[in-house]
This record gives structure tokens, sequence and C-alpha cells, in this order.
């Protein structure tokens, strides 16, 4: 439900509270369609398992850099970073958009070109594969920013391990308060889950 439709778009909240006593009787009798929603799934070596509808946040705790190695295919790097998102295609219409918003701002006009907005296309919904983004990557003599962006697939997952003695996280969806611990030596492989959602519409 959009619980104020003046302040919230509505993308993934299309129905008002004045919307149920129509809407719920054709949930229960079937008759209502269903959208079916791609979920991402982090597997950590530590044989814990979490789901996310949205996205999963991989980094530290606080605003200090979160260190950790990125795999992804062929590719590895040791990243110095603000840590990085996994979105969904549900996902892509919020946390991932408004970073590679930023992003497409910011190089545009570092380039003295005027600033590109409203470009972006979220992915469909029930797509087959991830989109990973590092946030503010730092290179150095230790830490490399090429491996920032990508689609995660099945046969392609993203693999993290991290780097941190304290303080790393993962969670998924924004709530913040449930994490998994994600300090030096656990390991995590990120990627499209057999479970599927179902989104009333």
């Amino acid at each position: 439900m959009n619980p104020d439709v003046k302040r919230w778009d509505g993308i993934l909240l299309p129905f008002q509270v004045n919307d149920l006593p129509k809407i719920m009787p054709q949930v229960v009798a079937g008759k209502r369609p269903l959208k079916s929603v791609t979920m991402a799934e982090a597997r950590l070596n530590t044989q814990q398992v979490f789901y996310a509808v949205n996205d999963f946040f991989i980094g530290a705790k606080s605003h200090i850099s979160a260190r950790y190695e990125i795999r992804h295919g062929t590719r590895h790097e040791q990243h110095s970073s603000s840590g990085g998102i996994v979105s969904t295609g549900l996902g892509s219409t919020g946390w991932l958009r408004s970073i590679l918003t930023g992003s497409q701002i910011i190089a545009s006009a570092s380039h003295g070109r005027p600033p590109v907005i409203d470009k972006y296309k979220p992915v469909p919904w029930d797509t087959n594969h991830l989109l990973f983004s590092v946030r503010e990557p730092f290179p150095s003599k230790n830490s490399q920013a090429g491996l920032i962006f990508g689609q995660v697939t099945t046969d392609n997952p993203l693999k993290l391990t991290s780097q941190m003695a304290e303080n790393g996280v993962i969670f998924s969806d924004g709530i913040e308060s449930d994490f998994a611990e994600f300090n030096s030596g656990a390991s995590a492989t990120i990627l499209p889950s057999k479970r599927h959602g179902l989104l009333v519409v």
C-alpha cells in the first residue's frame, strides 16, 4: 500500500488503502494478476544463506572504507570502497538507480557536458540476472577500481572475500539491523535465487 501518494512515487506500491476491499477478495479467490519477481541469494562460507527482494549491501557498518577481494568470472581485484550493492530487477528502481544516476551526472559534469538525467531504464522485475555496483571505489597501490559494475548470473556469480578486521556486514533490502557479519575470512557468493516472489498487480 502506498501510505502517501503525494510523497511516494509508488513504483513498488501500486495500491492505496481504499483499494483493499476490492483487491483482497480477488487475491484470495485467485482472480488477481500476479507478477514474478526475481530474488537474490547470498551464500556465506559459514553456511548461512540470505535472500533479497531488492538488493544486498556488502561493506562496512559505518562510513569507513570497506576492504575486500571481489571476483567476477575470470577477473578479480582488491577493493577499498564504500561497499557495494547487488540489485535485483525490482531493486533496480531504487538504490541502484540512485547510484547510477549520480555517477552519470558526475561523469557528464567532469567532462563539461550537460547532466543526463532520467535516462536510466530499470531492469525487468523477472529478469534472470542481477546487477552489481561498487560505491566510491578508491584506486591506490593496494586497491583497484576496474571491476565496479556488471551482471551477475547463475553461471557467473559474484564472489567477495572480506579483508576487514571488524564491522564488515551484509544485509538485504535496506534492513541494517538484520545483518550477517562479514569480517576477515568470511566470503560470500551472490547469484540469482531459485526462489521467486509473487507481486500482486
